[in-house]
């Protein structure tokens, strides 16, 4: 007589906020997918649902507790994690009826609530779980996460409070887990922390042993190694520390994608102080030229915040006439918010909400213009294209100055043939304030 193998829990996930929660809900899921749980993609089929919060801003905050509150309404059995996790007694004040709240990056207590919750049928008949883990992006791209936490203290962050100071991983353990990702199918590792260059400092006396060679755990050392794994490494939440000058001739020399995702924040002197940032607008603006003469091609991201407490006119228009000189490729803007915790919400002179939005769409301007032109000069050039969907007329991609999700795209005509993955050379023919349009080559 066959045996007949119980059917395992099901578990459903909601993942809110950055790609470092998203790491975070794939760590999750994949230790429960080896622990016997099976995953559901609604609500009407899980046994419990985990709702990934994102606690940065207020704004966030709510669209945490709208989903919380969605999943009870569908399902009725829900588990809360995440960074808004660290305000439990918020959450079951408004919905006592859930299961368990952890914080951000406690994987073991959440595992722990799902088996207290949906305990499972472990059978040694199923083959679990892929080497590479359960991912949520696509298999040709992958989140990589380097640390965790933070050891600034900018004014109008709470990151430190919810994620703890800077912990980084161990070296071998990063380039064991890029192996298996670009083995189980990664052709694009975007590297992520919440300050990828300060990686290592907590640990930098310990180099680690790979391939029988020693790694030192330093941003530049990482970044060889990872190159010399995946086809494409793409740096995320990199502070413009002096070191981060080494990494660009391995971006000159293909080892590592001519892309910087840099948080400037503002460049007025007087705004940045009362941020707590770091950093000198004329140092950085001619350590950018510097990164231009070594890798042309370099593409810099950035964000910045609007309406801080305490900015002036004078302060917006430094902003805007640095940007005139700084020539940004990918620029985000966000108007300043209060956050519970945050210093800022001290500072004197806050900015009328009417005056935020007004400079909020300047910036957004400039910067659109600014992205116009610089795509335009690229019409009639050939680049590489990694493809992320393939439809019957044509696909669509990304080029090595461009983040999934959060950047710009390449749209593909007569590209029929292309595979999800390939990275393709493409002739550009034409092009917009943010996308680009091409054949391929």
């Amino acid at each position: 007589m066959a045996t007949r193998l119980p059917s395992p829990p099901r578990v459903g996930m909601v993942s809110l906020g950055c790609p470092k929660n998203l790491v975070d809900s794939e760590r999750i899921l994949t230790q429960l997918r080896a622990d016997g749980y099976q995953m559901s993609a609604d609500y009407a089929g899980a046994d419990v649902v985990l709702v990934n919060t994102c606690g940065f801003l207020d704004s966030a905050k709510e669209e945490s507790l709208e989903a919380i509150g969605e999943a009870i309404a569908e399902n009725g059995r829900v588990i809360v994690t995440g960074c808004m996790g660290k305000e439990a007694e918020v959450i079951r004040a408004r919905f006592p009826q859930v299961l368990a709240v952890t914080g951000a990056h406690q994987y073991e207590q959440v595992v722990e609530a799902v088996h207290d919750a949906a305990p499972a049928n472990l059978s040694p008949y199923i083959d679990l779980i892929p080497d590479a883990g359960l991912k949520l992006t696509p298999r040709h791209y992958s989140y990589l996460k380097i640390s965790e936490g933070c050891n600034h203290r900018c004014s109008f962050c709470i990151i430190p409070s919810l994620r703890g100071d800077l912990v980084s991983r161990r070296p071998d353990a990063i380039l064991r887990e890029a192996e298996k990702l670009v083995a189980a199918g990664t052709r694009e590792l975007l590297v992520i922390s919440q300050d990828t260059s300060a990686y290592g400092i907590d640990i930098r006396k310990e180099p680690r042993l790979w391939k029988g060679q020693e790694v030192v755990p330093h941003m530049t050392d990482l970044a060889r190694e990872l190159g010399k794994i995946a086809p494409w490494v793409r740096l995320h939440y990199v502070y413009p520390y002096p070191h981060v000058d080494q990494v660009i001739p391995l971006m000159a020399d293909g080892l590592v994608l001519p892309y910087l995702d840099i948080p400037f924040q503002h460049a007025a002197p007087s705004v940045l102080k009362a941020m707590k940032r770091p950093g000198n607008d004329a140092k950085v603006l001619s350590r950018i030229h510097q990164w231009r003469a070594i890798c042309p091609d370099i593409a810099i991201r950035s964000t910045f915040v609007v309406g801080f407490p305490g900015e002036t006119e004078a302060d917006f228009q430094y902003l805007l006439d640095w940007l005139d000189e700084a020539q940004l490729d990918r620029v985000g803007a966000f108007r300043f918010e209060p956050v519970e915790g945050a210093a800022a919400n001290l500072l004197p002179d806050p900015v009328p909400e009417a005056v935020k939005e007004e400079r909020y769409q300047r910036i957004m301007a400039k910067t659109a213009a600014i992205s116009a032109a610089k795509l335009a000069a690229k019409i009639g050039r050939t680049l590489p294209v990694i493809i992320d969907e393939v439809g019957d007329e044509g696909a669509t991609g990304r080029s090595q100055a461009d983040a999934p999700e959060i950047d710009g795209q390449v749209f593909l005509r007569d590209a029929a043939h292309l595979s999800v993955g390939d990275i393709v050379p493409v002739a550009i023919e034409d092009a917009d304030e943010h996308d680009l349009y091409g054949v391929p080559a």
